[in-house]
């Protein structure tokens, strides 16, 4: 027989059964229990007018009819009540409508039954993990792909949790944990399957476009959506973008549609197959050189020869600009280095200089101020004067993801040159108001940090 729950207290009256505490394989009859909530009986006829007018005091449980036959009386109904708003007759604010329509506030007892179907996800995993233990109820959805990310003491439950959130979130048909770190060659991690069906090709739309990979061989992180936007609106048509990392194409396939020239590299076998198949599939691939080298090679290699073409002498006409992004942040940094006199002969204007955007992780207390020192480490010089730092997002507590962007000083830039680094001018990027994503605590040591940064008009 199951459970007869009469208690007032919310928490306990939808909660699982107790006796579900610490299962480790699903066993969704073992999550039927009967509660008693209040119920008002109406004529049927007027069912849908006052149900507009109850929707503060109607029920709202997953699965569950708000609106029931009457078992002893065809021609009414029973709209079930919330019973944390509604368990006497006085409690109804919606006196005035039901004296309107000729309905008693009279309530009545109900017995319902609840089932597995009628139990949110983070209900379920509450009831069964260990009492006081975090509950996973969130995780990155990758196409039908959920993503989670467990801690230690949510092991012993993995399969139930990723059973669960297929359940409880349609469309999702396979669930995954990620086993380790990211790998810095490929940008793609281990992953067990916790449940459902082992395809790992998926779909994703993101910023109306189409991209299809295997998720088990590539790097795709959904919470960048917003970054490769930002980006892609700094560019116009005609400009030039360089992607050193580029992935699956996140960055690579808008800023081609906006009517630009891209170069589009990556490391990753899989990832060159899947940014080929994409470009395509979005009907970019005239638009987009795609390489498949080691970022050094690529910025010393293709990047070098286009770079000497578009800022050459005979291209002073031209009004473009060129972008470089780097987006690996672990390592990234490092590769600035590469572009130490890259480039041969005469330096070309300040204003026509490629504009890098780096990215990097740092779990420095000025996180702003550690990623641009990181960069003039290696590049062996300050960037003060032509610089700023946006934060893309928290990665986990006290570790920041940022990008630097900066225009390349040419006296890195070009083979022998002796301008003297002190003195030399870059056009300095126009300075707007701090990223509001940065918490006060941290607003006093980044100063220097912009949301944006300018082509150079």
């Amino acid at each position: 027989m199951p459970e007869i729950e009469t208690s007032q207290n919310q928490d306990e009256l939808f909660s699982p059964p107790s006796h579900v505490r610490g299962m480790t394989k699903l066993d969704r009859t073992a999550f039927k229990k009967t509660v008693t909530i209040p119920v008002l009986k109406v004529r049927k006829e007027i069912v849908n007018k006052l149900m507009r007018s109850l929707k503060r005091v109607a029920l709202q449980r997953p699965g569950i009819k708000r609106v029931i036959e009457d078992p002893g009386d065809e021609a009414s109904r029973l709209i079930m009540l919330d019973p944390s708003k509604m368990f006497t007759d006085d409690s109804f604010e919606e006196l005035g409508i039901l004296k309107q329509l000729n309905v008693s506030p009279q309530i009545s007892k109900y017995n319902l039954e609840l089932t597995y179907e009628n139990f949110k996800s983070e209900e379920v995993l509450r009831a069964v993990l260990p009492e006081g233990q975090d509950v996973t109820s969130g995780f990155s959805r990758v196409g039908h792909i959920a993503h989670l990310n467990l801690r230690d003491h949510q092991l012993p439950f993995k399969h139930l949790i990723g059973q669960v959130m297929i359940d409880k979130n349609p469309g999702i048909t396979s669930a995954v944990n990620k086993i380790n770190n990211i790998d810095n060659t490929y940008r793609n991690f281990q992953m067990e399957l916790l449940s459902g069906e082992e395809n790992m090709t998926t779909k994703v739309r993101e910023n109306n476009y189409t991209y299809e990979f295997d998720f088990s061989k590539v790097y795709w992180n959904p919470r960048l959506s917003t970054e490769h936007s930002r980006i892609t609106e700094l560019l116009k048509p005609g400009d030039v973008l360089f992607d050193v990392f580029a992935g699956v194409g996140p960055f690579a396939i808008p800023v081609a549609k906006k009517n630009c020239t891209v170069f589009a590299n990556d490391l990753n076998p899989e990832s060159h197959k899947w940014l080929l198949h994409n470009c395509k599939l979005n009907k970019v691939d005239q638009k987009v050189k795609v390489f498949n080298l080691d970022g050094k090679d690529f910025l010393q290699g293709p990047v070098r020869e286009e770079l000497m073409q578009q800022l050459g002498p005979l291209s002073k006409e031209r009004t473009h600009s060129v972008h470089i992004v780097m987006n690996l942040p672990a390592k990234a940094i490092e590769f600035l280095g590469a572009f130490k006199s890259l480039l041969d002969g005469q330096p070309c204007g300040s204003e026509r200089l490629p504009i890098i955007h780096c990215y990097s992780f740092s779990k420095n207390a000025n996180p702003a101020k550690d990623v641009q020192q990181q960069a003039e480490a290696v590049l062996d010089t300050s960037l003060d004067a032509c610089s700023s730092v946006h934060l893309v997002r928290n990665v986990a507590p006290n570790k920041e993801m940022l990008c630097i962007t900066f225009r390349i000083p040419a006296a890195i830039l070009y083979k022998n040159q002796t301008l003297n680094l002190e003195k030399h001018e870059e056009p300095p990027l126009k300075r707007q108001r701090t990223d509001k994503s940065f918490s006060k605590e941290k607003s006093n040591c980044l100063d220097h940090v912009t949301e944006n940064v300018l082509s150079p008009d």
